[in-house]
């Protein structure tokens, strides 16, 4: 039978709450980032190449902080003398004084320089000249004789650095700056900041058009990008690791706190996007057969998880068997409550991932349309045969030539353009090949990394983190009955950001130190600020730092490669 072998582009969006619990100020910058380069670029990009179709996947913690940033800095221009910015780094670009203080040119140093050198630094000559700059003032313990004019080029370069390459080819304000290279005035970077807004209102904008013509499906995550297996039940860890380490008791309420993430997470999404959502990737592809039973029970109609989950769960490598099951959806769940589970191919987001970008575009593009020429000859004798590609969707592109730009258009054309292919998405595979699925009796609990659950929980520094919440949720417990309507909101919402992943995925030896203590410091800064608002004492041991790395993990530990070697 010569059938067209199903591609689906998954890209996953998300950044956990930077925002600190005290101030209301963001701590790290990522979320405004990330949307005025990668949730841009991938817009445009859809936009451009007529046959390109793709699931984008927005966990909520991202978009309703997009939404903060947009709303804030828009107030700020109409009427900064009574809003402040929101991020210290913005701040400092609308820096309208003569002299910047001395925590701000340590900022400026310290953070200006945090993008990929080789791609969005020394490509443009006046920000390379800046950083030599800085190299030479480091060598002698000069800093304090570099100029306020320094600072101010710096930190407009730095915004114009992380621009989305669509942004830099196509928007008048950065070809001008750019093309200025130097002595940046306050009204022109009153003209960036401008751009920057404006980019961030239009996000959502964006994609709900493209959703509209039917380009992308849109996904979610459940609210904060919490773990639902550990939160049902700490043991399902051991399912793979029997002796990891865990609590000694389970998360308290864990089944009402997954469903509150759950729901949370579907009315955000149709409030941001218009429509209600279909399909969840649960946070890092985490399952469980009693996680998918609730995903099934709470309305969605199909998830994703990792290659190596499915590896697991049928004790074989699914590769190497006649039937090609990584190829086709599972039908995982049990009594009433079964879903479509789709399973990532590691091979060829890994390759994407971390390989390609340091190939020439067409070669990449060769090559990867030839590992997709063989995954349609092995898969003639299977019915409606199925590729999903699930990777981060933003932070594999700053080390790609222009932000992936010509790879990903390239990518698109080639296979919306050849017969033998078709780019799809989950519910439109699903409305065409609605019996494609098998059933699969049990689902092994596991994630999209290493197929367990060991980048969450099992050694000491990650299960300390899982007792302080515990402990935390505990507390809450007990101080609900005497607390007000708001202030039991305000808990409701602190508590949702202390059940992110993101805090033990930092924790370990093997990342480094200084990202490890930005999110051990924030992660116990958000525990402090739920004691204060339940009006309880904070206990001691939030003092104690958790973990404090030192290792030197690939891309600085944003992103995890599934394959030994691609």
């Amino acid at each position: 039978m010569n059938q067209p072998l199903n591609i689906i582009f998954h890209w996953h969006m998300h950044q956990p709450f930077y925002r600190e619990a005290d101030s209301g100020q963001y701590h790290l910058p990522w979320v405004y980032l990330h949307a005025m380069k990668d949730y841009t670029d991938m817009a445009h990009i859809l936009e451009q190449v007529p046959g390109a179709r793709a699931v984008i996947n927005f966990v909520p913690s991202l978009t309703v902080q997009i939404e903060d940033y947009a709303n804030r800095v828009n107030a700020w221009l109409s009427a900064p003398e009574t809003h402040e910015m929101p991020d210290p780094l913005l701040a400092a670009l609308a820096h309208d004084q003569t002299l910047y203080s001395t925590d701000e040119r340590a900022l400026i140093l310290k953070s200006c320089f945090r993008l990929n050198h080789e791609r969005n630094l020394h490509r443009y000559p006046a920000f390379s000249r800046l950083w030599h700059i800085a190299e030479h003032t480091k060598q002698h313990n000069a800093h304090h004789y570099l100029s306020n004019q320094y600072f101010a080029d710096l930190v407009t370069w730095y915004h114009l650095g992380w621009l989305g390459e669509t942004v830099r080819k196509h928007h008048f304000i950065a070809r001008r700056l750019i093309q200025k290279g130097e002595l940046y005035t306050q009204q022109d970077r009153f003209d960036l900041i401008t751009l920057i807004s404006q980019l961030l209102k239009e996000i959502p904008e964006k994609y709900r058009k493209l959703q509209q013509e039917k380009k992308i499906e849109i996904s979610t995550t459940p609210y904060a990008h919490p773990i639902i297996p550990l939160m049902l039940d700490f043991h399902s860890a051991q399912e793979r690791i029997p002796d990891a380490h865990i609590p000694e008791t389970s998360y308290p309420h864990g089944r009402a706190r997954a469903i509150n993430h759950i729901q949370l997470a579907q009315t955000t999404h149709e409030r941001t996007f218009g429509v209600p959502v279909t399909g969840c990737w649960p946070a890092e592809g985490a399952v469980s057969q009693e996680t998918v039973a609730l995903l099934a029970e709470t309305g969605f109609k199909w998830c994703a998880t990792g290659e190596a989950v499915l590896h697991h769960s049928l004790h074989y490598n699914p590769r190497e068997h006649h039937d090609q099951g990584l190829y086709h959806p599972w039908e995982v769940g049990s009594g009433d409550h079964t879903l479509p589970c789709f399973f990532r191919d590691d091979r060829l987001s890994d390759l994407i991932g971390f390989e390609y970008s340091r190939w020439q575009t067409t070669d990449a593009v060769n090559h990867f349309m030839h590992e997709l020429s063989g995954i349609r000859h092995r898969t003639q004798g299977c019915q409606a045969p199925v590729v999903s590609i699930i990777m981060d969707g933003e932070n594999a592109w700053e080390h790609f030539h222009e932000n992936g730009l010509p790879f990903l258009t390239e990518l698109y054309t080639r296979i919306s353009e050849d017969k033998h292919y078709k780019l799809t998405t989950y519910d439109a595979y699903l409305a065409d090949h609605a019996k494609a699925m098998r059933p699969l009796a049990h689902v092994v609990a596991g994630s999209w990394v290493y197929g367990n659950l060991s980048t969450w929980i099992g050694d000491d520094a990650k299960t300390r983190a899982w007792e302080l919440l515990i402990e935390a949720k505990s507390s809450l417990e007990k101080c609900w009955p005497k607390m007000g309507q708001q202030q039991r909101q305000a808990a409701d919402e602190q508590l949702r950001i202390c059940e992110g992943s993101d805090w033990c995925w930092w924790f370990g030896d093997y990342n480094p130190s200084d990202v490890v203590q930005d999110f051990d410091n924030l992660y116990r800064q958000h525990l402090r600020k739920l004691y204060t608002i339940m009006g309880a004492n904070t206990p001691a041991s939030l003092e104690a730092q958790l973990s404090s790395g030192g290792g030197t993990a690939e891309d600085g530990g944003t992103m995890r490669r599934n394959t030994p070697t691609a």
